[in-house]
């Protein structure tokens, strides 16, 4: 297990997925820009960016092989394993002398103290965007991710949706009280997977990161409040979201590659920063690659397990990438019942209010294939008899198609058809096609190939 954020550079080194960017490029597009050209081939490392002396790496998670990895199983196994750490979390274990702890400035300027970049072209500003927002409510810490406006030398402009960070912050504001946060930078990619977990409020997300390395994650405890934070982490802000202030915040570039837009809203002051006496700054590019991976691959093993709990049909799932890894579920069953698949799409669609669009295919389609699914679309799918639409459903406010985050939800089945004649729907293949290793029996023809055929 790849348990810091340098241990997990060194593995990518070793196996020569590591890029190191040309010293001191701009923190204003650049740094983004590179890091998406590099993604899913390598991370980036960017020496003194914005002439910083603190690096910037990007790009830690660029591809689900990556995850496999990082978690130690082969890829078909993530979800499973994921869903295990999240129903079987481990104690966090309190350390003192953090390495997270080695520094501590109480005299907080932001973009002076961090390599901040900006990333999409209408950004409003420098976003911190791989910031671990950690808070406690009576049930236990919470763990999150937000995009972070740097407003002021001391101030964070923060987008709160409808979740758990918005509901503990809620009842601190009705009393008239600040919530206490920790913003925790620079993690190993286990502890980041972690925080995007789909679990009920009071379940400390720190707590499946354990799970997920195989023993239980050393954290310590704040200088500014009893917060607890991943010990070896990189950076951590402390701060406090303000009860009863508002300001402006946005425009930023989001996962369904559109600009989330400026409206007034949550205040974070930051009170201390601490760090490692050489620390790492993480950067995520909004609506990149890692972005996109980060919210599927957590959100794909929540939705295997409470579909299975419901319909033992199910086998496997997909968040596609064109739906912006949050909006298209791909759902595959076997053994099913006579309208068994019109209760799957029902049922993925309560899931969670980013599922759009369901579309639950046989056995025989490859849910990480688009192709393969738009094949089982092309030949299994009657829009007259197997579509579902809701209309007025709650969804994402982040998509533009909806009205304030209401819109319509559809699913498609794409089974074979109750009743379908036996062979009607077999698919065609080559005998041994599978077995047959193409470089063994046929090579490029040197010279002329009508010489080959003589």
């Amino acid at each position: 297990m790849y348990t810091t954020l340098r241990g997990w550079l060194d593995h990518l080194q070793r196996t020569g997925r590591l890029s190191v960017a040309e010293p001191g490029l701009p923190l204003r597009h650049t740094v983004a820009g590179l890091a998406n050209r590099l993604a899913g081939d390598s991370a980036t490392l960017f020496p003194r960016p914005g002439g910083h002396t603190m690096p910037i790496v990007a790009g830690l998670l660029g591809g689900r092989t990556w995850i496999s990895e990082a978690m130690g199983v082969p890829p078909a196994d993530v979800p499973t394993r994921y869903g295990k750490a999240c129903a079987e979390p481990r104690p966090v274990r309190e350390v003192t002398g953090a390495p997270c702890q080695e520094v501590v400035r109480r005299d907080v300027d932001l973009e002076r103290q961090l390599p901040i970049p900006t990333h999409n072209e209408l950004d409003s500003g420098a976003y911190i965007t791989a910031g671990l927002l950690i808070t406690r409510g009576p049930a236990g810490q919470n763990v999150s991710i937000h995009r972070l406006q740097v407003s002021g030398p001391d101030r964070l402009g923060a987008l709160l949706l409808p979740r758990h960070t918005f509901a503990l912050f809620g009842e601190r504001e009705r009393a008239g009280q600040d919530l206490e946060v920790a913003i925790v930078i620079g993690v190993d990619p286990l502890t980041l997977l972690a925080s995007q977990a789909i679990v009920p409020l009071g379940h400390d997300e720190l707590e499946i990161a354990g799970a997920l390395r195989g023993e239980d994650l050393p954290v310590t405890r704040c200088v500014t409040s009893d917060l607890l934070v991943p010990a070896e982490a990189e950076i951590v802000l402390e701060g406090r979201l303000l009860a009863g202030e508002r300001a402006p915040e946005g425009p930023f570039g989001e996962f369904p590659q559109y600009y989330g837009p400026r409206a007034d809203r949550h205040v974070i002051a930051v009170d201390a920063i601490t760090h490692r006496a050489e620390p790492i700054y993480h950067t995520i590019v909004g609506g990149g690659l890692e972005h996109l991976l980060l919210g599927a691959v957590p959100r794909e093993a929540s939705f295997l397990a409470q579909l299975r709990r419901m319909f033992p049909c199910v086998r496997d799932v997909h968040l596609s990438m064109g739906g912006t890894c949050r909006y298209h579920l791909y759902v595959q069953i076997d053994d099913h019942s006579p309208g068994e698949a019109k209760n799957v799409v029902l049922g993925a669609l309560a899931l969670h209010y980013d599922v759009k669009h369901v579309t639950v295919v046989d056995a025989d389609v490859d849910v990480h294939d688009p192709s393969d699914v738009e094949w089982a679309v092309a030949t299994r799918f009657q829009a007259d008899q197997d579509l579902l639409v809701v209309s007025g459903a709650q969804g994402s406010r982040l998509d533009p198609s909806t009205a304030d985050g209401v819109g319509a939800r559809m699913g498609l089945d794409a089974t074979v058809p109750a009743g379908a004649a036996p062979g009607e729907y077999t698919r065609i293949r080559v005998p041994g096609e599978a077995e047959l290793e193409p470089s063994a029996l046929a090579t490029a023809a040197p010279g002329r190939w009508q010489e080959k055929i003589r």
